[in-house]
């Protein structure tokens, strides 16, 4: 006989019976209309909105750590999750207990209900999965209640039902090629979309982009007369340097002042990025403030982005990164040359179907030497005969093996890894599958925590 679900699992079975989030509907007005019936919630508390294609949890977790560190009750929005439900809602730095999270359930779901009648009557479905998350999210940080929420855009941006709040500021990560079916097949569609969250009266905070992203949310910022804070002009990381854990940073702020002596306790240049962006999203947000360096040690020093290049077990070294684009694997395969001394690497890989594997594994083929291919239990999974034809395809040189069950894939790579010396595994592909290899390591008693 199975246990009964918690209470965070049951509200997530009922959310799950609604349109999911690979199919998201582009409009905002059901998303307002269920939010003014209860109030407006949103508008209780300033809200940083980020968006991007890649890097867009990990800046927020930045930033809301940062943000913690400053002394303020913070809530933080990103998705998906990766093993609980509850992990997409967290307030002051702890994902929302599963009794606070039905309260809130509880309050809302007439509302929701109400709102659901009205669609249909319209001939239009009814809340999304994503539309009722955010509404959950936006009544819980309410109820709290927060000082300021850092809120992760769910997909794009003009849209997005994230997007019902007129935000304090408007972060950017890097804009790439991803969800082309919804957003756009060039970069400056994509882009166009997401400069949908620049609202009048907020800072524009944006990493590096490409010229034509770089152009499009340039525009739009001009357009509303905001200032647009771009890295490498307004501020930048001037110095990464590898360190025991993680790395040894020298970031220059909004003010032009410099921040020596950062450690950040994550891997690659691409959060050394994200880091100085998620610094001047909290500059911008506390007008222009110098943040005391002992702000930043506990900001940084306590931030954790599970699923980004997070060694999940010790012997043998096994590494989960949430890589799932060509952007986001050629991020992954910088931090393996640049910060890492395997003389082989294997490859746990499982993507699915919607996404450029092809372009995921040309961008990993020269990092690693053999790959499992494998997938997770999602729906929208590659097969495994597929994925590994398309593997074959990206790279003849690679030694390729199918497994059908995830748990036999990582343990196949942890035998190999086990035979050989400085060999290390690194888990990639999809944000599922990260989750169910955390769990298989968690049940076969070799994950770290």
């Amino acid at each position: 006989m199975s246990e009964p679900l918690s209470r965070g699992d049951a509200i997530y079975a009922e959310l799950l019976e609604r349109l999911g989030e690979d199919q998201p509907q582009p409009r905002l007005d059901a998303t307002r209309r269920v939010a003014e019936l209860l109030g407006d919630p949103q508008n209780s508390y300033p809200v940083i909105l980020i968006t991007g294609t890649n890097g867009k949890t990990s800046t927020s977790r930045m930033t809301e750590s940062l943000l913690r560190a400053l002394g303020l009750r913070t809530g933080l929005f990103t998705s998906p999750h990766l093993q609980r439900f509850n992990e997409r809602i967290v307030i002051d730095g702890e994902p929302i207990g599963d009794d606070a999270l039905d309260v809130v359930w509880q309050d809302i779901k007439p509302y929701v209900a109400m709102v659901d009648n009205e669609l249909v009557a319209q001939g239009e479905p009814r809340l999304t999965f994503f539309e009722t998350m955010t509404a959950l999210a936006y009544a819980a940080f309410a109820d709290a209640p927060v000082e300021v929420a850092v809120v992760e855009v769910g997909m794009g941006g003009e849209w997005d039902s994230t997007n019902i709040v007129d935000a304090a500021v408007s972060v950017f990560t890097p804009i790439d090629l991803d969800h082309v079916e919804k957003l756009g097949r060039t970069i400056a569609e994509i882009a166009t979309t997401k400069a949908g969250i620049i609202a009048e009266g907020c800072d524009v905070v944006s990493a590096r982009q490409t010229p034509e992203a770089d152009t499009i949310l340039a525009e739009r910022a001009h357009s509303l007369h905001v200032p647009f804070l771009r890295e490498g002009v307004d501020f930048a990381v001037d110095s990464s340097t590898v360190g025991v854990g993680g790395q040894l940073l020298a970031l220059r702020g909004l003010s032009g002042t410099m921040y020596n002596e950062i450690m950040l306790p994550l891997y690659g240049e691409h959060q050394a990025q994200n880091a100085a962006v998620a610094l001047a999203a909290v500059e911008a947000f506390t007008g222009r403030r110098v943040i005391a360096h002992d702000i930043l040690d506990e900001g940084f020093g306590q931030v954790t982005v599970p699923g980004r290049l997070q060694l999940l077990g010790a012997t043998p070294p096994v590494y989960a990164d949430a890589a799932h684009n060509p952007h986001g694997a050629r991020a992954l395969a910088a931090s393996l040359s640049g910060f890492f001394a395997f003389e082989e690497l294997a490859l746990v890989f499982g993507s699915l179907r919607d996404k450029d594997s092809y372009g995921v594994m040309e961008a990993l083929r020269d990092s690693v030497s053999t790959v499992f291919v494998t997938q997770s239990s999602s729906e929208r999974s590659h097969s495994v005969e597929d994925l590994a034809e398309i593997v074959r395809d990206a790279s003849a040189t690679l030694d390729v093996f199918e497994r059908d069950s995830l748990e036999d894939a990582i343990e196949s790579a942890r035998n190999w890894a086990e035979q050989g010396e400085s060999r290390g595994v690194i888990v990639a592909g999809s944000i599922v599958l990260i989750g169910e290899v955390m769990t298989i390591a968690q049940q076969n008693g070799w994950a770290l925590s």
